[in-house]
């Protein structure tokens, strides 16, 4: 008799490839390297700079925002002391090798990244005068092995400076000239879903750049705030988590020679810009150790040690 049955093939195979159910900061050292910051003191362990290169030779300074024209080698040479204060320190310095040649102020790196316990955000400058500088931090980020989780995109602005960490859980975010409400938008969103519960806004003053010129992290307890121009929801915020405010004494200081633009190399212990006498005396009088650098050269550009570091390791 004839078989009417169609002969029996077998059932296609059931998934074989398994997700591994793990985040990015469980893989972070494995597969990327040791990266991730959620602090501005505890100990520094890996930066990323841009060495000044051509982009400083025989620019418009006025054009490019420098409060006057500069002496490269003396600025380059400011430059490489502070990183070798870091190198001191044991801290690794990574640097952006390529950049463009018409960006002088491309050796501000913080601007370009907001680093997260995830990886890089790459930041979109707001000023005209710096945009695509971030396209360099990207591929420096690439080559070192730092993870890039959000590239601040569409219509956003948003700088890395606008962003100071606290604790794991809580950061100070600002919105101002230098980050639009798309951008801070944008950033929040990722720092809540990594587990950010508390994003404290400041709104930044008119006149003002970052908030790292205003207010700056010396050690878990102590903070530096150019008083007259911190909002009072913020520095409330700050004394809820018992954190002593200390109000820069003067205000030549705070605006002129950047005694707020530290780095705290660990908790207590920070490398300022020489020429802030009074700064320093209120700090040291809190306990807090200073280191300090001439960077008169640098602070040409309206930016000091803060705004030329950007942190890509801490703890």
């Amino acid at each position: 008799m004839e078989n009417n049955f169609m002969k029996d093939i077998d059932a296609l195979p059931g998934e074989r490839w398994f997700p591994k159910e793990t985040t990015i900061a469980n893989d972070m050292k494995e597969l990327w390297g040791d990266w991730g910051v959620s602090s501005e003191v505890d100990t520094l362990r890996d930066v990323i700079m841009r060495r000044p290169g051509k982009e400083i030779e025989n620019f418009d300074w006025n054009a490019a925002r420098f409060k006057a024209p500069i002496n490269p080698d003396k600025f380059r040479t400011q430059h490489d002391n502070l990183a070798q204060v870091y190198k001191t320190h044991g801290v690794n310095v990574h640097y952006i090798e390529k950049q463009r040649e018409d960006r002088p102020n491309a050796l501000f790196c913080r601007d370009l990244l907001l680093m997260t316990p995830e990886g890089a955000i790459v930041t979109r400058p707001a000023m005209e005068a710096r945009r695509g500088e971030e396209r360099y931090m990207a591929q420096a980020l690439a080559d070192i092995g730092v993870p890039i989780i959000r590239t601040v995109c569409g219509d956003a602005t948003f700088e890395g400076a606008m962003g100071l960490w606290i604790d794991r859980h809580t950061i100070v975010l600002a919105t101002g000239v230098r980050t639009n409400r798309s951008g801070y938008e944008m950033v929040e969103y990722e720092l809540r879903r990594m587990g950010v519960s508390e994003i404290i806004h400041m709104q930044i003053p008119y006149g003002h750049a970052h908030i790292d010129g205003l207010l700056n992290m010396a050690s878990n307890d102590v903070a530096m705030i150019h008083a007259s121009q911190v909002p009072y929801d913020v520095c409330d915020a700050l004394k809820k988590k018992g954190i002593k405010l200390l109000e820069c004494p003067s205000r030549i200081e705070a605006k002129e020679t950047l005694a707020i633009n530290f780095v705290a190399i660990e908790p207590g212990l920070i490398v300022m810009p020489e020429g802030n006498p009074r700064s320093q005396e209120l700090l040291e009088n809190n306990g807090i150790k200073v280191i300090t650098v001439d960077y008169s050269e640098v602070l040409k550009g309206y930016g000091a040690m803060h705004c030329c570091t950007a942190f890509l390791k801490r703890g």
